[in-house]
C-alpha cells in the first residue's frame, strides 16, 4: 500500500447527455460499469484511501459498489469540479501526501499510465501535475495553456476560450495530481466567474501559480484513454476501444479470433489457447473457456465456466459449467444452474435448465430438461420434456444411469427412473421406473376399418 497517495474519483454527475434514469458512471462497457473500469486502474496503484464524490441517484451509486474499500462523500448540489473535489476535504483533510483525481467517466484510462502520472509529479517536486494529451479536434475540451517556460499557466474551458486558445491542440485530460493538504486550501479561493457559474477545478492552477507554486502537465501519446463518456454515441465509441483491447490481449496469449469486428468479449472473462472464436459471438461477465474449444458462430455466454476441447454451435449459456468434450448447439439453451458432465451432447433446439448431466449423456434433439438429475450414458430421445411445474411448485426429476428414453416421452414430476431402464416412445411417466425395466405408458394402437366415403 502507498501510504503517500489518496485517490478521489468524482462521480457526482447527473449524465444528462446520456438521456438515462441511470447514473451515468453506472452504464456498462464490456459488462462492467463504467466506474469499476476506473477503479480498476487505479488499484494498481495500492493507494492508502478511494473517496467516490457522489450525488445523482447516489444510493444507486453506493450499492452498486457496496463491497469496496470505498469512502462515499455526497455532493447534495452539482455546482462543478471544484465543488465537487472539495467535498472530500472532510474525509482527507488531515492526509499527507497526494491526492490524484479522477473522473468517474473515463473507463479507458490504464494503471500505466495512472503511475507514470503520479511518478512524474513526485519527481518534478509539483504542487499540481494534470495529465494532457494531444488531439487533432480538440473541440469540447479544456485546454492547456503554457507559459513561456513550458510550464502549465492556466487552463481554459471550451465556452470561455478565445479564437487563439481554441487553436491550441493540448487538452485537458480531468485528471490530476494535487499536493495534500495545500489543494484544500486552494479549493477555497475558487470563485464561479465563468459562464456556467460553476466552481471549476481547472482554476486551481492559477491560483497555485499565483502563489508561487510549481505546476506541470505530463502529456501521453494515446489521446484514447483519456476519453470522457458523455452520450451513447462516447459509450459506444470507448467499448469499440475496449473491445479490441480485450481481443488483441486474447489473440496474443494464443487465442484465434475469426473477423473480430463482428465478436464481443468481456475484459474479465479468461480463454486458454488455441480456442477458436467464431463470428457473431458475445462472451460476457466471468465466463472461463478451455483450450482447444470451438465457439460460436453465432453463440452467447454469460457468466459460465467451460471445459477443454468443447464445441459451443449458435448456442446461449447462461451461469452454467460444462465439462471437457461437451457438445452443444445448434441452436441449444442452457439456462442457469446447468452443469454437463463430460462428452455430454445436448443438440438443436433442446433446452437445460437447473440440471445436471451426467458424462457421456445425450440430449440431441428438440427436447427440455428442466430441474433434474441425469446420470451417465443416458440418451433422451427426441421431443422428450420433463414436466417439472406442477402449478405451484418446481419438482425434480431423477434419471440414472444408461437409461434409455424413447422420443415424445413426458415426466412428470417429481419421478425417478432406474438405472438401464428403457421408457418407450410417446409414453407419459407419472410413477417411479424401477432399474432394468420397459415402461410403457401410452394407449394401445387400434386399428379400425375405415367407412366407405
Amino acid at each position: 500500500m502507498n501510504n503517500k497517495l489518496a485517490v478521489v474519483i468524482l462521480a457526482a454527475g447527473e449524465g444528462t447527455r446520456m438521456k438515462s434514469a441511470m447514473p451515468k458512471v453506472l452504464h456498462s462497457l464490456l459488462g462492467r460499469p463504467l466506474l469499476r473500469w476506473v477503479l480498476s486502474s487505479v488499484d494498481t496503484l495500492k493507494p492508502a484511501r478511494v473517496c467516490v464524490v457522489i450525488g445523482h441517484r447516489a444510493e444507486e451509486v453506493r450499492q452498486a459498489l457496496k463491497d469496496d474499500a470505498i469512502t462515499f462523500v455526497e455532493q447534495k448540489q452539482q455546482f462543478g469540479s471544484g465543488h465537487a473535489l472539495a467535498q472530500a476535504a472532510g474525509a482527507l483533510k488531515n492526509f499527507q501526501g497526494d491526492i490524484l483525481v479522477l473522473c468517474g467517466d473515463t473507463p479507458l484510462i490504464s494503471g500505466a499510465t495512472l503511475k507514470n502520472l503520479y511518478a512524474h509529479h513526485r519527481k518534478c517536486k509539483n504542487s499540481a501535475t494534470i495529465l494532457s494529451a494531444g488531439m487533432s479536434n480538440p473541440f469540447g475540451y479544456g485546454r492547456i495553456c503554457r507559459a513561456g517556460s513550458g510550464m502549465v499557466a492556466g487552463i481554459v474551458e471550451e465556452k470561455d476560450a478565445d479564437d487563439s486558445q481554441k487553436k491550441i491542440t493540448e487538452i485537458n485530460s480531468g485528471i490530476y495530481c494535487f499536493s495534500s493538504p495545500l489543494i484544500w486550501s486552494v479549493l477555497k479561493k475558487i470563485r464561479p466567474d465563468n459562464k456556467k457559474k460553476e466552481y471549476y477545478l481547472t482554476d486551481a492552477i492559477e491560483i497555485l501559480n499565483a502563489q508561487g507554486c510549481r505546476t506541470d502537465a505530463c502529456c501521453i501519446p494515446s489521446v484514447d484513454e483519456t476519453l470522457g463518456v458523455n452520450t451513447r454515441l462516447d459509450l459506444a465509441g470507448a467499448e469499440n476501444v475496449a473491445r479490441q483491447r480485450a481481443l488483441e490481449k486474447l489473440m496474443l496469449s494464443g487465442v484465434t479470433v475469426i473477423n473480430p469486428a463482428t465478436v464481443s468479449v468481456s475484459f474479465d472473462a479468461k480463454i486458454g489457447r488455441d480456442t477458436v472464436i467464431y463470428p457473431d459471438t458475445i462472451i460476457e461477465g466471468a465466463t472461463v473457456i478451455g483450450e482447444g474449444c470451438a465457439i460460436g458462430p453465432g453463440s452467447f455466454i454469460r457468466n459460465s465456466v467451460i471445459g477443454d476441447s468443447v464445441e459451443v454451435r449458435s448456442s446461449y449459456i447462461y451461469d452454467s459449467i460444462v465439462a471437457a468434450g461437451a457438445k452443444i448447439g445448434p441452436f441449444s439453451h442452457l439456462r442457469p444452474g446447468t452443469k454437463l458432465g463430460e462428452a455430454v451432447k445436448v443438440g438443436n433446439f433442446s433446452e437445460v435448465k437447473k440440471s445436471v448431466i451426467g458424462a457421456g449423456s445425450k440430449i440431441n434433439h428438440l427436447s427440455y430438461v428442466g430441474d433434474s438429475k441425469v446420470g451417465k450414458g443416458v440418451n433422451i430421445g427426441a421431443g422428450t420434456i420433463t414436466c417439472n411445474y406442477d402449478g405451484f411448485h418446481k419438482n425434480e426429476t431423477v434419471i440414472d444411469d444408461r437409461v434409455f428414453v424413447g422420443s415424445n416421452v413426458n415426466l412428470v414430476a417429481p419421478v425417478r427412473v432406474g438405472r438401464d431402464a428403457i421408457l418407450g416412445a410417446g409414453s407419459t411417466i407419472t410413477d417411479d421406473v424401477p432399474p432394468r425395466m420397459l415402461a410403457i405408458a401410452r394407449a394401445r394402437q387400434v386399428n379400425k376399418t375405415r367407412k366407405k366415403i
